[in-house]
């Protein structure tokens, strides 16, 4: 999907977890409606707001991924600082309402 990096249980600490800077990770399925809909939303705000990185995980390909870090429903944000989760969003968001939710941790 899109412009934004895909991550696999075989490349997240490295991108994640050791990133220099916070990582929103998106967990999301192709099946998805409101994914599909947050899909461009996330590329749009990622070319705006160079303070973070923002990573896809597909819970279809990676479920190790959503079983590890509890992925109940999606779409689900989890924004990663120094390696540690720091706040979880679920459920889709307008660009504004991003920047206002992750502000404080920027």
């Amino acid at each position: 999907m899109g412009k934004l990096l895909a991550v696999t249980p075989e490349t997240f600490e490295e991108v994640v977890l050791q990133a220099d800077k916070p990582v929103l990770v998106d967990f999301w399925a192709e099946w998805c409606p409101p994914c599909r809909v947050l899909g461009p939303t996330l590329e749009k705000f990622a070319e705006k707001e160079k303070r973070l990185t923002i990573v896809k995980a597909d819970v279809e390909d990676n479920d190790e991924l959503a079983d590890q870090f509890n992925v109940m429903n999606i779409p689900t944000m989890v924004l990663f600082k120094d390696g540690q989760e720091v706040f979880r969003m679920v459920g889709k968001r307008a660009e504004h309402q991003l920047q206002q939710e992750l502000a404080p941790y920027l």
